[in-house]
Formats: C-alpha cells, sequence, structure tokens
C-alpha cells in the first residue's frame, strides 16, 4: 500500500471521542473522515456520502452477507459500519482517513489492516467521571444512559488491544496528545506498535 494509513480513535461514552476526532480533523488538512454506513434516518441538514452512506436495513444486511463490511455493529436498534471500498480506495490513493468508532469497530480494523492502522483509545479519568459527563450532557434518556453504563466496563477492557492510550481528563490537553501521536506515527517509516501508552493527566502511554 503507498502510504496509506487508517486512524482510529475509541472510546467509551462521554470520553470526548467525537470531540477530539473534530479537532483532529481541523488541524490536520490531509486527514479526512471515514464515513459509515447506517440504517438510521436521515436527519435534517444530513448529507449522503458526506455525514452517512444511508442504507436501509435490508441492504446492509446484503452487504454484511456479501463481505462488502470492514466492520459493522448494531447499537440500539441500528447498523452502523465502514464500507470496505471506501477503505481500500483510500489506501490505494495513499489517504489518511480518521475513524471516530466503537472499540469493537476499531479492533476489526486492526484485525483487517494491522499494518496500514494507527489505534488510539481515548480514556477517562475514571469510570465515575465518564458517568457524570454522560448526565451532564443532558441528551440521552435514562434508557440510553442505561445502555451506555452497561457498555463501559467491555469498553474499557478493550484498551489494551489499542496502540495508543490518551486519558481525556484536561480536553485540550488531550487533543494536542493526540495530535502528537498521529504526527509522529504517520512520518515515522516503521509506526510503533507497542502495548498501550497511558499518560495520567491528559497523557499518553505506549507499550
Amino acid at each position: 500500500m503507498p502510504g496509506g494509513k487508517l486512524i482510529v480513535i475509541s472510546a467509551p461514552s462521554g470520553c470526548g471521542k467525537t470531540t477530539i476526532a473534530k479537532a483532529t480533523l481541523a488541524r490536520n488538512p490531509k486527514i479526512e473522515l471515514s464515513v459509515s454506513a447506517t440504517t438510521r434516518r436521515q436527519r435534517n441538514g444530513e448529507v449522503e456520502g458526506s455525514d452517512y452512506y444511508f442504507l436501509s436495513k435490508q441492504e446492509f444486511q446484503e452487504k454484511i452477507k456479501n463481505g462488502e463490511l470492514v466492520e459493522w455493529e448494531e447499537i440500539y436498534g441500528y447498523y452502523y459500519g465502514t464500507l470496505k471500498r471506501v477503505v481500500e480506495k483510500a489506501l490505494r490513493e495513499g489517504k489518511f482517513l480518521l475513524f471516530d468508532v466503537d472499540v469493537k469497530g476499531g479492533l476489526s480494523i486492526k484485525e483487517k489492516y494491522p499494518d496500514d492502522s494507527l489505534l488510539i483509545f481515548i480514556a477517562p479519568p475514571s469510570i465515575e467521571v465518564a458517568m457524570k459527563r454522560l448526565r451532564d450532557r443532558g441528551t440521552d434518556s435514562e434508557e440510553d444512559l442505561r445502555r451506555r453504563f452497561e457498555r463501559m466496563p467491555m469498553e474499557m477492557e478493550k484498551e489494551k488491544s489499542y496502540d495508543f492510550t490518551v486519558v481525556n481528563n484536561r480536553l485540550e490537553q488531550a487533543i494536542d496528545e493526540v495530535d502528537e501521536i498521529i504526527r509522529r506515527e504517520t512520518n515515522r517509516k516503521h509506526p510503533t506498535k507497542t502495548i498501550p501508552l497511558k499518560v495520567g493527566q491528559g497523557g499518553t502511554t505506549t507499550q
């Protein structure tokens, strides 16, 4: 592959993953956001092929059956996944793609593209802090909060399979650390592949 890279950012809910991903894109014009496919309804203002590829449940299941997805998961009744054709086109063209995905999706990408992927896990200072952030943002029903809380132990357990961990204690510092990891690892000929480094106050660790 001619120098492309799949950059994955994952985290439990309430850890600032999407905020950090957006800041990363804003700082790095050469990085493009990977557009996922989903079966949820298109919202006002969303653009097909820019926000998501919107598919019917039947279309999505056909793509699963035909092996057309790099990773997929059913979350809260809707399917979400990454189209293989999008990933392989980006790698052929030497592009850097950023994935804002859950931990299972991130590990599926690593499994299929081990030499072309860079996985960064965003961890909370503690589970209690992540839960408080979720409640404070006020966008989830009690049922949604319960589901998110139930997933957290599984999500935290997957951290050890990621290449780097950044603890989001202070958001700006966490953004800086993610940016530093990406710049360093995409510029070296043989990127570091190690056990996740955990930096305490919003810092990184590598293994």
